[in-house]
C-alpha cells in the first residue's frame, strides 16, 4: 500500500515537473515586440508569420508615439520593439539611462518634406512656417535634410542632434515649428511645408515617392533597428526574432508593399 502511494506521488511530481517545463519553454518562445502603427506594424505582421513557423509566437503591441515602445521595453512590458533608428534609440539610452540595445538592422524610412500650399522649395515665401519634430534626433535629422536642401545652414559641428539654436545662417528666416513627430501630418494645413518620418506621412495617407517635394537619401544614419534589453541578448528568441524579420518573405513583402518609401537595410 505504501509503495504505491509513494508510486503514485512520484508519477504526480514528475507530471508537475514536466508541466511546469513545458509552461516555462512556451513563455520561452512567446514574446511581446512593440511597433507604432504603419510600416512597422504591417511588416511585423509578416514577421510574426515567419517566427510562428519556427516555433516563436509573437504578440504584437502597437503605440502611437516615440517615447512609449522604449519605457515600455525598459519595464519589462516589451521583449523587443522595432520602431526607431539607432540614433534615436542612442539618445533614450543616455537622457533616461535604458539598458537596451541594438540586435539588428530593419528598414530604412526617408524623411520627407510635405506641403499642402507650395509644390517646391523655392516657393517657400520669407517667413514660411516649417514644423519639424521636437525630439532631439529627429529634429535634427529634419534639419539637417532642410540644410542639404539649401534652405538654412547649420553649425559645423552641430551633428544629428541639431536644434533650431544651431542654425547660423536662415536667408529665408524660416520660422521652425517643434512638434511631436506623430502630430506633423495634421498640422500640414496650419504651416508652410512640414519634415515628417515616413511612417507617420504613410498612415496619414501621404506618399513619399509622390507627395514629398523633397525626400532624404536613404543611404544614412538613420537605419531602423530592432531593440532589446541588454540582459536578454543571449536568449534563443532574439536569434528567432532576427531571422524571421531578415527572412526572404519580408524582403518580398516590403519591396512589393511600400513601393520604394520604405527601404531593407539587410
Amino acid at each position: 500500500m505504501q509503495r504505491r502511494f509513494i508510486l503514485k506521488l512520484a508519477a504526480t511530481l514528475g507530471a508537475a515537473s514536466l508541466f511546469a517545463a513545458a509552461t516555462v519553454a512556451h513563455a520561452e518562445d512567446t514574446i511581446k515586440v512593440g511597433v507604432t502603427g504603419g510600416p512597422h506594424a504591417q511588416i511585423m505582421e509578416v514577421v510574426k508569420t515567419v517566427a510562428a513557423k519556427n516555433g516563436l509566437n509573437i504578440k504584437i503591441v502597437e503605440f502611437s508615439d516615440y517615447v512609449q515602445p522604449n519605457a515600455a521595453l525598459a519595464g519589462g512590458d516589451l521583449d523587443a520593439n522595432s520602431y526607431q533608428h539607432d540614433p534615436y534609440l542612442q539618445a533614450q539610452v543616455k537622457d533616461r539611462g535604458y539598458k537596451l540595445i541594438r540586435i539588428a538592422d530593419t528598414v530604412t524610412y526617408p524623411m520627407g518634406i510635405y506641403s499642402k500650399k507650395v509644390k517646391t522649395l523655392a516657393e517657400l515665401q520669407p517667413g514660411a512656417k516649417i514644423a519639424v519634430p521636437n525630439d532631439p534626433t529627429n529634429g535634427g535629422r529634419a534639419l539637417l535634410l532642410l540644410q542639404k536642401q539649401g534652405l538654412l545652414k547649420l553649425r559645423a559641428d552641430a551633428g544629428l542632434k541639431a536644434t533650431p539654436l544651431d542654425i547660423v545662417d536662415n536667408p529665408k528666416k524660416l520660422k521652425i515649428v517643434e512638434l511631436d513627430a506623430a502630430q506633423i501630418p495634421r498640422s500640414l494645413n496650419d504651416v508652410d511645408a512640414a519634415a515628417i518620418n515616413t511612417n507617420f506621412a504613410m498612415e496619414a495617407g501621404l506618399k513619399p515617392r509622390q507627395d514629398a517635394i523633397a525626400i532624404e537619401d536613404p543611404k544614412g544614419p538613420y537605419v531602423n533597428i530592432i531593440a532589446i534589453r541588454e540582459a536578454d541578448r543571449s536568449k534563443p528568441w532574439v536569434a528567432k526574432l532576427v531571422a524571421a524579420y531578415h527572412s526572404p518573405e519580408v524582403k518580398q513583402f516590403v519591396e512589393s508593399k511600400f513601393g520604394g518609401a520604405v527601404i531593407t537595410a539587410w
